[in-house]
C-alpha cells in the first residue's frame, strides 16, 4: 500500500496469527476432557458440570434441566423478574440448585427420581403449588441454541436479549434445527424459506449470496458476522460463509442503522457463529450425492479444565464437488476454532477465528432465446458453460481473526466488546456471453477480471443498563463502533473469440487486457449510538434509539494518480411501540432510517452520494399460550435513495435517485409435542422507481424483484413405537415473474419448486436423504439485457444428497 494514504501494513502480521490460531485449534485439547453428555448426566445423580451464565430465573432453570436430566416445575409468578446467580463447574445438582437460588426467596424440594419443584420460602411448610407449569425444552439466549424451530429471543434487533414478541421490528430466526433437518450447504439454502428475502435472485449462484431484502438489493451491505458487517464494497470482493458454523441466522428486516451503521436499508442477514460450550460435543458428518459430491463435517467441543472456567469449540468441513454446469466445480474447505475462558466470576473472553477457502468458477448466464423463448436451432441445455474452462476461476481466501469480552460490572450494568479483523483474498476471471448472433447459436462473448484484496478491522463496544421498579423498567444501551477497511481492486475487461453454443468447442486465444480500473481505498467510519427499551407494566413496550455516524472515505486511482475524498456525516433515529395482550396477541408499529456512505466513484469519476432509507412498519405477532410457535404479519413502506447498483452489461457501479418498496410479509413457525416441525412464509411486494436520471423508467417496477414469493416446509418425527425416530419432510418454493430490464418489456418467468427429506436417528446414529428440486424443474433465476440480448441464468437442477452422520 502507499504510504502517502497513511495505512500501516498490518496484512501479514494478522494473516499470519490467524493461520497460527487455526493451526492450534486443530491439534489442541483432545475430547475426552469434555463434560458428559446430557443424557450420562441425566443418569448419573453424581457431580455434574455445569454452565449456566447469570441470567433470568426461568431461563436458567430451563438450562438447568437440559443439563441435569431434571423437570423443574414452578408457577410461572414464582420466578417473574428474578435473575439467578451464575452455575459453572463440577457439582451435584442439589449444590447447583443452592447456587441459583441464592437470595431469590425460593427453595424447592426434589419430588422422586427426576422432578424438581420450586416455591417460595414463605410457602415452604404447606409445599401446595397453585397451577404449576414446566419449565423445559430449549435454551433461548440472545445468540444461542434452540430446540427446534422457534426462537423466543433474539439479539439482532436491540443487541440484546430481547423477546421477538416484545421487539417492534419483523425478525425471522433460522435455527440450528432447521438448518441441520433441510441439510443446507449454502447460505442462499438456509434463507430459502424466510420472508421478505430473495436469496437466488439470480438462480443457483455457488459464489456468493445474491440477495434482495424486501425488493432491495443488500448483496453488497447486508450480510453482518456476529453483529459486524462484512464489508464488500462495490463487489470489489465477496462472502459466503459456510452455514455448518453458525449457530442460528437472524433476519431483522428494515433499516437497522442505528444499531448497526452501514447497512442495507430492507434489512440485513446476521450469522451468529457456532460458540463453545463446556458441555461435551463430538459430532462428525460424511456426505456424497449428485455431481460426484463428497462432504465430510465436524464439530467438536468442551471444557478444556476440570474447573470447567474454559472451554473450546473446532468447526470444520471439507467438500468436493461438481455441479449441474459443466466445468464448475463447488470446492471448500472451512475450519473456525473458538476458545472461550472465565476471567474471574464476572469477565468473559471468547476467541473467534476462521478460515475458508472455496474454488469455484462464475455461474453462467445463457441467452433467452432457447431459454425462455423459443430458438431454431432447439433449447439451450440449462448446464451449458458459455466461458473457458482453461481461463474461468473464481478462488477466494478468507481469514478472520477477533474475540468478544464480556463484563458485569454489577447484576444491572454491563459491557461487552468486540474486535473482528478479516482478509479477503479474491481472483475472479470469467469469459461470458456477450451477445447472441442473427444464426441464433453463436454467441459473442467477453472477459472479465476482478482482483480483490480487502484488509478490515471492526470494533463495537456497548454498556448495557437496567433500572426500574415494578411498574417500568429502563433498558439503556449505548454504544460506539469503528470500522477501518483497506481495499485494493484491480478491474479488466476486454474481448473473446466466439462460440456455438449448441456445439461448444473451447480452447480459443483469450488476450489478457490491461485494467481498465486499478483503485485503492481507505474507509474509515465512527458511529455513537444510543437506545432505551421501555416497559410500563405488563403490557406496553417502547423502543427509541438515535445514532451519528461519520464516515471518511479515500481513493487513489493508479491509473491516473487521481486522488479523490469524501467525508459524509449523518443522524439516524428509530421508534417503536409494542402492546402485549394477555391472549399472546402484540400489535405494533415502528419508524426507522438509515445511511450507508457509498464507496468509489462514477464513470465520469465523481464520488458517490451516500445511501439512505427511511421506513414506517405495522404488524402483529402471535405467540399462542402453551403452543411452541410463533407467528407474525408485517406492512411495510420503505424508500431507499441514491441505490448503487452493478449494471450487468458494463459491471460498473450506476445509483438511481429513489425507490420505494411497500408489502406485506407472513411467517409462522412451529415445533409441536408430537414431533412436527412447520415453516411458511408469504411476501407480497410492490415496488416503483420514484426518482432517476432516465426519465423513462420513472414509475416502473424495479427489475429483478418478483411480485410475490411464498414457500412452506414440514418435518415429521415420529416419537413412539417401532419406527421410532423416522422422520420425513417436505417443502415447496414459490417465485413470482419479474421484470429483466429497467423498461419493464421483458420479463422473467416464475416457477414451482419441490423439496423432500427422509431421516432416521438411532441412538447417537444420524442417516438421512435430502432432495433438492424433487421434480427436477428446469427454471431461471432472473433475465437481463445486455448488449441488446436477453440473457438469462439457471436455476437449481435436482440434486440428491445422503448423510450419514455419528454423534458422541
Amino acid at each position: 500500500m502507499k504510504q502517502y494514504l497513511g495505512i500501516v501494513d498490518f496484512r501479514e502480521a494478522a494473516r499470519a496469527a490467524v493461520i497460527a490460531f487455526v493451526a492450534a485449534g486443530c491439534v489442541g485439547t483432545a475430547p475426552h476432557q469434555a463434560a458428559a453428555s446430557t443424557a450420562q448426566l441425566a443418569q448419573s445423580r453424581e457431580a455434574i458440570p455445569f454452565d449456566i451464565p447469570q441470567m433470568p430465573l426461568a431461563q436458567a432453570l430451563t438450562i438447568f434441566g437440559q443439563q441435569s436430566g431434571y423437570q423443574v416445575s414452578v408457577h410461572g409468578t414464582v420466578v417473574d423478574g428474578i435473575d439467578s446467580g451464575r452455575v459453572d463447574g463440577k457439582m451435584t445438582a442439589d449444590e447447583a440448585l443452592n447456587i441459583l437460588l441464592n437470595g431469590t426467596g425460593i427453595t424447592y424440594r426434589i419430588d422422586g427420581a427426576d422432578t424438581v419443584t420450586l416455591t417460595r420460602a414463605a410457602e415452604g411448610d404447606s409445599e401446595t403449588l397453585l397451577s404449576p407449569v414446566t419449565v423445559e425444552g430449549k435454551i433461548d439466549s440472545a445468540y444461542g441454541p434452540v430446540d427446534g424451530y422457534v426462537a423466543e429471543n433474539a439479539g439482532s434487533g436491540t443487541k440484546s436479549d430481547t423477546p421477538l414478541i416484545e421487539t417492534a421490528q419483523s425478525i425471522s430466526v433460522i435455527t440450528r434445527d432447521k438448518m441441520d433437518s433441510q441439510n443446507v450447504n449454502r447460505m442462499a439454502e438456509a434463507l430459502r424459506y424466510t420472508p421478505g428475502i430473495d436469496s437466488e435472485n439470480f438462480g443457483y449462484e455457488p459464489r456468493y449470496v445474491d440477495m434482495r431484502l424486501r425488493g432491495l438489493e443488500a448483496a453488497t451491505t447486508g450480510f453482518f458476522k456476529d453483529g459486524m458487517l462484512l464489508s464488500n464494497p462495490g463487489f470489489a470482493v465477496s462472502y459466503n460463509p459456510d452455514p455448518w458454523g453458525a449457530e442460528r441466522v437472524e433476519v431483522p428486516r428494515g433499516p437497522s442503522s442505528v444499531l448497526y451503521g452501514q447497512g442495507a436499508p430492507g434489512g440485513l442477514v446476521n450469522y451468529v457463529s457456532k460458540r463453545p460450550s463446556t458441555t461435551r460435543l463430538i459430532t462428525g458428518e460424511i456426505e456424497t450425492g449428485s455431481f460426484s459430491r463428497i462432504q465430510g463435517k465436524f464439530d467438536l467441543g468442551g471444557a478444556i479444565t476440570n474447573q470447567k472456567d474454559s472451554a473450546f469449540r473446532l468447526t470444520g468441513l471439507f467438500r468436493r464437488s461438481d455441479t449441474q454446469i459443466d466445468f464448475l466445480q463447488d470446492d471448500r474447505e472451512f475450519i473456525a476454532p473458538t476458545v472461550s475462558a472465565f476471567i474471574g466470576e464476572d469477565t468473559k473472553v471468547t476467541l473467534l477465528t476462521s478460515y475458508q477457502h472455496d474454488s469455484t468458477r462464475n455461474s453462467q448466464s445463457l441467452p433467452g432465446s432457447g431459454t425462455i423463448t423459443d430458438n431454431p436451432n432447439g433449447s439451450v441445455p440449462i448446464g451449458r458453460f458459455v466461458g473457458e474452462p482453461d481461463v474461468d476461476k473464481y478462488d477466494r481466501h478468507t481469514y478472520e481473526a477477533g474475540y468478544e469480552l464480556e463484563h458485569d460490572f454489577t447484576r444491572d450494568l454491563s459491557l461487552f466488546h468486540t474486535v473482528r479483523y478479516n482478509y479477503v483474498d479474491l481472483d475472479d476471471e470469467v469469459v461470458f456471453a456477450n451477445g447472441l448472433l442473427a444464426d441464433s447459436r453463436t454467441i459473442t462473448r467477453a472477459y472479465f477480471a476482478n482482483l480483490g484484496d480487502l484488509d478490515g478491522v471492526t470494533s463495537d463496544t456497548r454498556v448495557n443498563w437496567e433500572l426500574g421498579n415494578e411498574t417500568w423498567k429502563h433498558n439503556l444501551l449505548g454504544g460506539i463502533d469503528i470500522q477501518y477497511i483497506s481495499l485494493q481492486s484491480e478491474q479488466r475487461f476486454g474481448a473473446a473469440p466466439n462460440l456455438d453454443i449448441f456445439n461448444p468447442v473451447y480452447g480459443g486465444h483469450v488476450s489478457i487486457p490491461q485494467p481498465f480500473k486499478d483503485d485503492e481505498t481507505e474507509l474509515t467510519q465512527l458511529g455513537l449510538y444510543a437506545q432505551d427499551q421501555i416497559e410500563l407494566g405488563d403490557h406496553w413496550r417502547f423502543n427509541l434509539g438515535g445514532r451519528f455516524d461519520r464516515a471518511r472515505s479515500e481513493t487513489l486511482n493508479n491509473l491516473t494518480g487521481a486522488k479523490s475524498t469524501q467525508r459524509d456525516t449523518a443522524f439516524t433515529w428509530r421508534g417503536g411501540l409494542v402492546y402485549l395482550f394477555d391472549s399472546g396477541f402484540a400489535p405494533y408499529a415502528s419508524y426507522s432510517e438509515s445511511f450507508l456512505p457509498s464507496i468509489g466513484t462514477d464513470a465520469a469519476g465523481n464520488p458517490f452520494k451516500p445511501e439512505t432509507g427511511q421506513q414506517y412498519e405495522v404488524g402483529v405477532k402471535y405467540q399462542p399460550p402453551g403452543y411452541n410457535s410463533f407467528i407474525t404479519v408485517a406492512a411495510f413502506d420503505l424508500t431507499r435513495q441514491n441505490d448503487l447498483e452493478t449494471d450487468p452489461a458494463t459491471f460498473l457501479q450506476v445509483q438511481t435517485a429513489e425507490q420505494r418498496s411497500r408489502g406485506i410479509e407472513v411467517e409462522a413457525v412451529a415445533s409441536l409435542d408430537f414431533g412436527l416441525d412447520l415453516t411458511g412464509a408469504l411476501t407480497f411486494l410492490e415496488t416503483e422507481v420514484t426518482e432517476s436520471v432516465n426519465n423513462s423508467i420513472v414509475g416502473k417496477e424495479i427489475k429483478f424483484v418478483p411480485r410475490e414469493y411464498a414457500s412452506l416446509w414440514a418435518d415429521y418425527t415420529i416419537q413412539n413405537g417401532d419406527y421410532k425416530g423416522l422422520g420425513f419432510g417436505a417443502g415447496v418454493r414459490y417465485r413470482g415473474a419479474s421484470f429483466a430490464d429497467d423498461a419493464n418489456t421483458v420479463s422473467a418467468p416464475g416457477h414451482t419448486v419441490f423439496d423432500a427429506s427422509l431421516h432416521y436417528n438411532w441412538r447417537q446414529l444420524r442417516v438421512g436423504l435430502n432432495v433438492h428440486n424433487l421434480l427436477d424443474e428446469e427454471y431461471v433465476g432472473s433475465c437481463f439485457l445486455r448488449s441488446g440480448t436477453v440473457f438469462c441464468t439457471a436455476g437449481e437442477a435436482r440434486s440428491v444428497k445422503a448423510t450419514l452422520g455419528m454423534t458422541w
